[in-house]
Order: C-alpha cells, then structure tokens, then sequence
C-alpha cells in the first residue's frame, strides 16, 4: 500500500489509501491576498498567525506555507520571507508543512529550517524544474507535489496529463526518489469552463491509483471558480473525489460544509475507524428542527407513531368524505 510521510517536528502523518483523507489548508498564501501580502512585506505576521491557528483548530492535517508576495512588491526576497513564515507558522503549530514555492531557491532555503519531514509543493514536468527540484527533493529526503503541466503547459486531454505524471514520476525514480515520495496533482479544471472536468478528473484519479499507484493532492476549489456559491459545489465534489481515489487536497479547513464532507468520506471509506472522529466532532450538535415537536416525538415513540398515523389517515378520510357530500 502506497504511504506517503510527512512529519513535524513532534507530529508524524501518513497520506495513503488507506488512511483518514488529509487536509492541507491553504490559507497562508498571499496570492489574490494583498492586504495580507503587505502585511507580510511588511514584517507583520499576525494575520499568518492567526489563519494558522485557525485552520489546525478547524481539522487541518497539514498547512500550506507560501510568501510568493512579488504582486505587491517585486522587489521581496522570497527565499528569506518565506523562511520566516516558515519558522514562524512551525513554532506556532505542530502539524506538518508543505514548502509552497515556484522559484527553487526559496525551496531549498526553507528546507534548511524546517523541522521533520515536509512536503515540497511543488515540481512541473518541465526539464528545468525536474533538474532544479528533483535534486533537493533527494538531497533532503523529503517528499514533493508533481503537477501535471509540462513546457507545453496544461493540456486539456487528461491522457496527457496522465503520461506527465508518469514522466515526473520516472524521472524521480532516476534520482532514487520512490514513487511514494510523488504526490501527483492532476489538475483540477473549473467545471464553469470545462463541463467535462469532474468526469475527467475522477478518470485520471482512477488511473493514477491503479497504474502508477501514487499518492494524489488537488486545489480543491479550482473546480468552483468562476461559479456562485462555490462552497457548494466544492462540498459536493469532495466525497466524489475521494471515492475516485484523491488522498489529500490544498483546501480551506475553515468551510464547515466542506470539512463535514471530509469526515464523512472517511466514515464510509473505513479510514475513521468506529466513527470516532466523527462522533468526537459531532456528538453535541443539535439536529435541525423540521416539522412540529409532535412528529419528532412520533419518530421516538416506535409503535406509538404508527397510531398516530392511523388517526391522521381517518380523519383524512372524514375530510374527503365531508367534501364529498358538499
């Protein structure tokens, strides 16, 4: 069975088949943020403090960390921030961390502090990120994200994206790199643009499991954008998802709705064993109130309620035969 390590420095997870779905919050990451990019540019991390104690408190199996600040000021060092970030968010929580980088300096400078075991996020099928990443990716025995794009970009034939998966994967082999250490990301499209990218990624999980028999990750809410209501449709794709073979995903732990989904995959997919998590989480929630006290009092009363229904048929009887004689 495929088993992918990742550890703090107290705190050991396993991403696999057979293990409980892990959640990598994705909340750290000033892309899209500029208030929190500044805030970082600035050398104010309360906000990345915050987000980080709020997505472990929420269930987060593992955090994110990128300082990719560069839309708000060129001219930051990213290798430097995000050792920063990086050693304050793993002094703070004990969870572990996936290094969120595109430039392989930053990479290579983060994993120089991080404690345990990290996961690298992330290599491309392209030649010159295989030749920079792969490297460190061996050297600190750590292991990485491989996103299914190449030099010729992101193909919209999921065959394609599969045989770039394989071609990381083998190349990785080439370095000493076992294909467990390879979390393969499929690329998610969003279903606005694409009607064909749930079928096609529930497809290429399958694949992936099957015949290479990685592990597999995701940006779990590019599947929404564009639409309303996103949190819907990404609560709806994640037990699809995870029945289709996706062992983590790069999401936001702080959506109840989409949290809930998680847990109950893990009930039916076996990996949360005698339900505890989820009686843990949920034993003191309220179920919603529908209908009148006197039918929920009916469903507990057992036989009771079947008298009870025999009442309401007769006296829907004697409505219709009162209609009758009008």
């Amino acid at each position: 069975m495929t088993r992918t390590i990742v550890a703090s420095a107290t705190r050991e997870v396993v991403i696999g088949f057979d293990q409980p779905f892990c959640v990598i919050g994705e909340r750290i990451n000033p892309t899209g943020r500029k208030k929190l990019a500044a805030e970082m540019v600035a050398g104010n991390f309360e906000t990345v403090k915050k987000d980080a104690l709020e997505q472990v408190n929420a269930g987060a199996t593992m955090l994110d960390v990128n300082a990719g600040v560069t839309a708000v000021d060129p001219n930051a060092t990213e290798p430097e921030l995000l050792v920063q970030t990086l050693q304050i968010v793993q002094d703070l929580v004990d969870v572990p961390l996936s290094i969120d980088s595109s430039v392989s300096a930053a990479i290579e400078a983060a994993l120089k502090v991080a404690k345990g075991r990290p996961l690298v996020n992330s290599v491309t099928g392209e030649e010159e990120k295989l030749e920079a990443i792969l490297p460190l990716v061996k050297k600190y025995d750590v292991p990485v994200v491989a996103i299914s794009n190449d030099e010729t970009g992101i193909s919209e034939d999921p065959d394609v994206r599969f045989e770039v998966a394989r071609k990381i994967v083998q190349r990785a082999a080439d370095y000493g790199i076992p294909a467990h250490d390879v979390v393969v990301d499929p690329l998610v499209m969003p279903i606005g643009a694409m009607g064909t990218a749930g079928k096609q990624v529930f497809a290429l999980l399958r694949r992936l499991r099957e015949e290479l028999k990685v592990n597999t990750t995701c940006g779990l809410s590019n599947i929404s954008f564009g639409l309303p209501h996103r949190h819907g449709i990404n609560a709806g794709f994640i037990p699809m998802v995870i029945g289709a073979g996706l062992t983590s995903a790069i999401m936001n732990p702080c959506r109840p709705q989409e949290m809930e989904m998680v847990r109950a995959a893990n009930v039916l997919n076996g990996t949360d064993p005698n339900c505890q998590t989820w009686i843990m989480t949920y034993r003191d929630q309220q179920p919603a109130q529908t209908g009148s006290a006197g039918a929920s009092a009916e469903l507990l009363a057992g036989n009771g309620g079947q008298a009870a229904r025999g009442r309401r048929r007769g006296g829907r009887e004697a409505r219709m035969a009162r209609m009758g004689q009008g």
